[in-house]
């Protein structure tokens, strides 16, 4: 069985991959990268944000567009781009999901974009705003995915130690 994951095209900030990361082996999702990185996945800043979760996460490398797409098949995937016409909250996002986020300087390339522009979504922002921060769209748009699917294997409440 394929698993959720978030999908990083081409991404070129350590400390923003290092936060994506934590996320998704807090969620149990699939990091995925796609080359060229604009680091090493063994540097200082990834690790550092990373945390001590590595360990927990499921890490993929292609070295295409084209590579992971062969590889992953017919998972539904979501491209997430601020030059979407419909919001992240106005689809539904069947298991197992691929989340696709460009790099932080270009995000997706217009050509991938069109060619999946029914599978395209954003973050509602001031029109003045050109973007987010990238860990951050991630997270929004994962706890969103799996919010509607009940949070599968989550915990879902935390317990005080005096309690």
């Amino acid at each position: 069985m394929m698993n959720n994951a978030v999908v990083l095209l081409e991404p070129e900030i350590p400390q923003n991959t290092g936060n994506i990361a934590r996320t998704c082996a807090a969620t149990g999702t699939e990091l995925i990268l796609i080359r060229p990185l604009g680091f090493s996945v063994g540097e200082k800043a990834v690790r550092r944000a990373g945390l001590d979760y590595w360990d927990k996460l499921t890490l993929s490398l292609y070295d295409s567009f084209d590579d992971y797409i062969r590889a992953s098949g017919g998972v539904r995937r979501f491209f997430l781009s601020t030059k979407a016409a419909k919001a992240y909250n106005e689809t539904s996002y069947p298991q197992p999901f691929h989340l696709i986020f460009g790099k932080e300087s270009a995000g997706i390339p217009e050509s991938v974009l069109k060619a999946h522009y029914g599978d395209c979504f954003r973050i509602p922002m001031l029109p003045q705003i050109r973007s987010l921060n990238l860990s951050n769209c991630a997270a929004v748009v994962l706890y969103e995915a799996l919010r509607q699917n009940g949070f599968p294997f989550l915990q879902k409440e935390g317990r005080l130690t005096d309690a």
